[in-house]
């Protein structure tokens, strides 16, 4: 049995998606109640022993409102104690690295290493920007207003969300990519302006961007600094990954958006 936390998210849903098609056991945690998903929260211990019960591996995604490695460790504990084999855990590229003095990503960090440290099989997964990432501004666009751009001139590997969640299937149901750490890119370097390019072009409308200061100085200063390092062109490469695991390349951000341009049609 499978447990995916984080069953409604960006890549949660996928991975969701994935298992039902494949025929795989498994079971979806959500905090809201669901009709069909297990309700647990993580900060209810109780909640967590029921929905760990006679699970065997873990999905585990959390996206706490501030940067916290507590969501993660609550979760490890509880799967510690359920006998939980395995835990697959959604990271981010630059976890780890010092920049500006600081840690990058120091609550996935926390995570990874009370995984490593508590006996489990374990793979962790560390993607870049999402092509969906944009979808938040769908308002904006369809009103022709501008994009908040928070990458600056920056370019990343974007990667589509779905290819996050085809490697999240392959190491939460076999053993061939336990005890790996995966940098998971799309194909591309693009920088933010390349991606409303991009996006204008296949909906046939400008998409315009602004830089805006604003929206970094009301975020919590640990994302900020993940978000400097990315700036100065620390998450600037490609990696191979996807391809090896999947057998096939990653997915494009313009075949992302043509597979959701209606995502994007209407009015705001």
């Amino acid at each position: 049995m499978i447990l995916i936390t984080g069953a409604t998210g960006t890549i949660g849903s996928h991975v969701v998606r994935l298992l039902s098609e494949q025929g795989v056991p498994f079971r979806a945690m959500t905090r809201r109640a669901h009709p069909g998903r297990v309700q647990a929260d993580f900060e209810d211990p109780a909640s967590l022993e029921r929905a760990l019960a006679g699970v065997d591996t873990v999905f585990l995604v959390t996206v706490p409102p501030q940067p916290t490695a507590d969501h993660d460790l609550a979760l490890v504990n509880a799967a510690r104690a359920a006998g939980v084999r395995k835990i697959v855990k959604l990271s981010a590229i630059g976890s780890g690295e010092v920049f500006g003095g600081q840690t990058i990503g120091a609550w996935h960090v926390a995570a990874e290493e009370a995984i490593e440290a508590g006996g489990f099989a374990w793979t962790m997964l560390r993607p870049p920007s999402f092509a969906s990432n944009l979808l938040p501004h769908r308002a904006l666009i369809l009103a022709g207003k501008p994009v908040p751009n928070l990458a600056g001139d920056a370019r990343q590997a974007v990667i589509d969300p779905r290819d996050v969640a085809a490697v999240a299937v392959a190491a939460l149901t076999g053993d061939a990519h336990d005890g790996q750490r995966y940098d998971l890119t799309g194909p591309e370097l693009l920088t933010f302006a390349d991606q409303a390019s991009i996006l204008g072009r296949v909906l046939g409308r400008t998409v315009r961007i602004t830089d805006d200061n604003d929206i970094l100085s009301r975020l919590p200063a640990e994302v900020v600094t993940g978000i400097d390092w990315a700036r100065a062109g620390g998450a600037a490469y490609l990696t191979d990954h996807v391809r090896r695991i999947l057998g096939r390349p990653a997915g494009t951000f313009e075949q992302w958006v043509r597979d959701h341009r209606a995502a994007f049609a209407g009015t705001p």
